[in-house]
């Protein structure tokens, strides 16, 4: 090892740093650009912190009223989510 450090002098460095600082980033890119690598790690997890589509709003409301019709529903439906909680929570609970 001591060998190869004596020898990394000067010019030598100086291609060795060139090397390694177009090697090591082609490397990451093609090691975690990889298709297979993507689809086995990153499209699990995406899916789990996005919500599908399908679930979104794709027509958002420009006007006031259609604002505050999205926003009531949006408000109803937290409403159910918490009462069916409550309900789950209840359901599980023993009699004391």
């Amino acid at each position: 090892m001591s060998a190869i450090l004596r020898q990394l002098k000067g010019a030598n460095l100086e291609v060795f740093k060139f090397a390694f600082y177009l090697a090591f980033p082609l490397g990451i890119m093609t090691y975690f650009g990889d298709y297979d690598w993507y689809a086995k790690h990153v499209t699990p997890y995406k899916s789990r912190i996005f919500p599908a589509y399908e679930n979104t709003v794709q027509n958002l409301p420009h006007d006031p009223e259609s604002l505050r019709e999205e926003l009531a529903k949006i408000k109803a439906r937290k409403l159910q989510r918490i009462a069916e909680r409550e309900a789950a929570e209840r359901s599980e609970r023993p009699a004391s």
